[in-house]
């Protein structure tokens, strides 16, 4: 909008713009491949419309923008990757503690113990996990 002024009218939700010195304001796509994820907005002080200069600018700067974005959602991911695996390593920790617990216990071997430590969590309705860590912790005796 080179003229938030004139188009005032149609766009109201530009008055506040207006009322902060801004005249005009321009919208970049911030693109990945073929797929629009956003928009750079760019105000100005100044009514009129960018020049090819300034819009090359403004597109490179959608284009950092897009790389920034990218690379958070793809560290936000490997984050709940990570956190996931971790959780589940833990997991597997627990219950192999736990088996070794069950199998010294009572003198059976390691998938006789993994049965009866799942048995006792479906019984409980309980996850493997906090059946496995009762067993550690010596709040069950399976």
């Amino acid at each position: 909008m080179s003229n938030i002024a004139a188009d005032g009218c149609r766009y109201p939700n530009f008055q506040a713009a207006l009322s902060q010195g801004f005249q005009s304001v321009h919208a970049i796509p911030v693109r990945f491949r073929p797929n629009t994820i956003g928009a750079l907005n760019l105000f100005r002080t100044r009514i009129g419309a960018l020049s090819s200069e300034d819009s090359a600018i403004g597109q490179a700067l959608a284009d950092v923008a897009t790389i920034s974005l990218l690379h958070e959602r793809s560290a936000r991911k490997n984050a709940t990757v990570n956190a996931q695996l971790q959780r589940a390593l833990t997991s597997r920790v627990f219950t192999e503690q736990a088996k070794g617990v069950i199998a010294a216990r009572n003198n059976i071997n390691m998938d006789k113990a993994f049965t009866r430590l799942r048995e006792h969590a479906r019984a409980h309705q309980d996850p493997m996990h906090r059946s496995a860590a009762n067993v550690i912790n010596n709040v069950v005796m399976i």
